[in-house]
């Protein structure tokens, strides 16, 4: 099967899609940011688009556009090719994008990330989004690189605080691998400097090249193996998402008043 790609279809197709699969919605978020200096900037977005292709093509399970835009302040304005927004601004695109998606008869939206710094303001858009559709529309968040314990050990077996490591260039020699410039493989190796810290240090205090971790190691072979493990997990999560409801039935909780100042 192919993926189901929502801005490739006419709205008479995709209002029937509504009805299947539990109602539910994938949105990829990715970043515009630097990847040291042998991958591309598109890095987060494209391996988010690519995890959520792979779970559609096997669920039918359709797929919004891709966020490219999202929260990358912390990697400060060191190395050019990051474009941010702000973190109120990001937050305000998934809760307008959620109801949009409320409106037009969708029930569920699961939000598959692949970037680091969006995690904290997407939590905060889906504690506003649960208690804002509360019985109406169910919203979740994943993160690509933590749809496991597995994968997310492999993720950080070079470096805790990763950015365009082993991993992520593995993924990248896999999936694109005419957009990594094997020239500068040899010399993009940059180690940790965070562990023992206290603070929260941007990566131009942690990072000489935008690097973190030992890219120099990667594989395209690891980088299959991965993708693979982080596709087989998203569709495990999209098949149980499709039929998930509330712990508690709605007796429970349909008549309680709205919350305040959401």
């Amino acid at each position: 099967m192919k993926p189901v790609l929502l801005e490739h279809l006419p709205w008479t197709e995709i209002a029937a899609l509504r009805e299947r699969n539990g109602g539910l919605l994938l949105l990829p978020m990715g970043a515009t940011e630097q990847h040291g200096p042998h991958l591309p900037v598109a890095m987060d977005t494209l391996l988010a688009e690519a995890v959520c292709h792979a779970a559609s093509a096997r669920t039918g399970v359709p797929v919004l556009p891709a966020l490219r835009y999202t929260t990358s302040q912390g990697h400060t304005t060191k190395w050019p090719g990051t474009f941010s927004l702000r973190h109120d601004t990001f937050i305000h695109t998934l809760t307008d994008i959620a109801a949009w998606a409320a409106a037009t008869g969708w029930k569920r939206l699961l939000f598959l990330n692949a970037h680091f710094g969006n995690d904290a303001p997407a939590r905060v858009a889906v504690d506003l989004l649960r208690l804002s559709y509360l019985g109406k529309m169910q919203i979740g968040l994943l993160h690509a690189f933590r749809l496991n314990e597995s994968i997310w050990s492999e993720y950080t077996a070079d470096a805790a605080d990763l950015h365009a490591n082993q991993a992520e260039t593995s993924l990248m020699l896999h999936l694109h691998p005419d957009l990594v410039r094997m020239e500068a493989l040899s010399t993009a190796d940059d180690p940790d400097r965070t562990a023992g810290t206290v603070f929260s240090h941007p990566v131009a205090q942690t990072s000489l090249n935008g690097v973190t971790g030992y890219p120099s190691r990667a594989t395209a072979e690891q980088g299959r193996r991965l993708f693979d493990a982080m596709a087989d997990a998203l569709t495990e999560l999209t098949q149980r998402a499709i039929r998930e409801e509330a712990p508690l039935s709605p007796e429970h909780w349909s008549d309680l008043p709205p919350v305040p100042h959401v």
